[in-house]
């Protein structure tokens, strides 16, 4: 699990999160990994103009790859980068076979929940590994939500 960093530290910085994995899958457990950019793309992640919220993670051949993830051009880069080319993700070879175990053997998909600078400024994604949940599950989640607000609220009045 990644560590909070404290909200003082100045090279933290959240770019892109995905709101909507955690509605449409049940998160078991998370991972850390790093990520393969080139110059054009860490200059354009400063600038905030990424998105994963269409993307997901798959191990092939051995590796671990992040696909369609957008990060916008930049404009003022020498050698511009594709926008949604697979980028690979790095993690250790003990993580990348339990990664693999998951998703053969369990059904398991890898959702990626939060792309952010860490706090020494490098570009890190937090991988999700998840089950897929169905409507009924959604509904039922939204239900215990609810009842948790409403019993904030009766317990704040009283």
């Amino acid at each position: 699990m990644a560590k909070k960093p404290k909200s003082s530290d100045p090279n933290y910085k959240v770019i892109a999160e995905n709101r909507r994995a955690r509605f449409d899958y049940a998160i078991e457990d998370d991972i850390e990994c790093g990520i393969i950019l080139t110059g054009s793309e860490v200059k354009s992640l400063r600038e905030n103009a990424s998105n994963i919220a269409e993307s997901y993670a798959a191990v092939e051949e051995g590796e671990l790859w992040l696909v369609n993830s957008y990060i916008a051009p930049y404009e003022r880069a020498m050698f511009k980068h594709e926008e949604r080319r697979r980028r690979k993700l790095l993690v250790s070879k003990k993580e990348l076979s339990r990664l693999w175990n998951e998703t053969q053997r369990k059904g398991m998909t890898l959702v990626p929940l939060v792309l952010y600078f860490n706090h020494k400024g490098i570009v890190k994604i937090k991988l999700g590994i998840a089950k897929g949940k169905k409507n009924h599950d959604k509904r039922e989640t939204e239900a215990k939500r609810d009842w948790g607000r409403q019993k904030q609220r009766l317990l704040k009045q009283n």
